[in-house]
């Protein structure tokens, strides 16, 4: 069954497990404060955008076609799928 409030956002590119901050390729915009949940084959959940980053700089929203860093709350895999929800 799909979920009808939640809109694809990115694709998961990498994971850095000891700061727990991925790497999430986005094909839609993005803001700090909006839910979001990740998916895939092992990862089901969700949570609030605290804060993103590009080249280390804070950022407060991206847009598609940029690669942020996102800080997470659970481990992520590549390949994960970032919604937001809607």
């Amino acid at each position: 069954m799909v979920d009808l409030e939640l809109t694809e956002v990115g694709i998961v590119k990498h994971f850095f497990p000891k700061i727990s901050v991925a790497v999430i390729e986005l094909t839609a915009p993005i803001a700090v404060g909006e839910q979001i949940v990740v998916k895939g084959p092992a990862t089901d959940f969700e949570q609030v955008v605290d804060s993103m980053q590009i080249e280390h700089e804070n950022i407060k929203r991206a847009e598609g076609g940029q690669n942020v860093g996102l800080k997470v709350v659970h481990p992520v895999k590549e390949r994960d799928v970032v919604y937001k929800k809607m």
